[in-house]
């Protein structure tokens, strides 16, 4: 069977899951392109598929067939992509972990996936959203993270709870910022317990991050005042890595 109409129930349903409150409630959410619904399934967390009526596509999991109407109603932005998918939102368990990426107040969904990828790159345990944060389930932040963010916990928090946690477990938080206290990322040698917190695009970190953090740190720059933070967040995370790597070889 061929769904035709744009006011078929499902159609309606799908339609309002690009929608963050409505994602939320029935705790679902569209992901575009073969790659994306390979890592969702890989996951777990593919629930079905949508399909263009002449497209064919190798899977156990409950598809749909739908006209070519109804499939660009569906997509987040014009593209070749060929089959949608139909995702459950990831069941978090308690944080847990030794090493982290905080991101305070980053509003731009493409810096968000970007980061996420190379959290999961380098080897982070989790990423931790302050609620000011883009949604993690929006479309871009998805794809932005090339399926990395399946294999991630994500969390969504207060970050004054957060860095109650971190004080309990006795994990160092490093923010960046350009304070004249901030320390140069490459002299730094980081423990095997940390947090890197990223601020907003804008105006950087928070009173409460400003407030909680054990040091600042900022990444040495020879002919400008800032980098964008996706980039300066990949930059943090390798030279951490590098940093507890080479420190452990030394002891060894």
């Amino acid at each position: 069977m061929i769904i035709e109409s744009l006011q078929n129930a499902k159609v309606k349903k799908w339609i309002k899951l690009k929608d963050r409150k409505i994602r939320e409630k029935e705790q679902q959410f569209l992901v575009e392109g073969s790659h994306l619904v390979e890592e969702a399934y890989r996951a777990g967390c593919l629930d079905a598929i949508i399909l263009k009526k002449e497209i064919a596509f190798n899977t156990d999991i409950t598809t749909y067939h739908v006209s070519e109407l109804v499939f660009h109603k569906l997509l987040s932005v014009h593209s070749q992509v060929e089959v949608i998918g139909i995702c459950n939102m990831k069941e978090m368990s308690c944080i847990q972990g030794k090493r982290f990426i905080v991101l305070d107040g980053v509003q731009d969904p493409g810096n968000l996936g970007t980061i996420i990828r190379s959290a999961y790159a380098f080897g982070y345990d989790a990423v931790v959203c302050s609620k000011q944060c883009a949604d993690f389930y929006n479309e871009k932040v998805i794809r932005s993270s090339q399926g990395a963010f399946f294999h991630i916990a994500c969390y969504r928090q207060e970050l004054s709870q957060f860095y109650q946690y971190c004080k309990q477990k006795e994990i160092l938080i490093y923010a960046t910022s350009l304070e004249e206290t901030s320390q140069a990322l490459s002299k730094i040698y980081f423990p095997s317990s940390y947090a890197f917190v990223f601020g907003n695009e804008g105006s950087g970190i928070s009173e409460v991050t400003k407030n909680c953090s054990d040091f600042y740190i900022k990444v040495e720059m020879s002919s400008f005042e800032s980098l964008n933070v996706a980039v300066a967040a990949g930059i943090c995370m390798y030279t951490a890595v590098q940093s507890v790597e080479n420190r452990i070889e030394g002891e060894s």
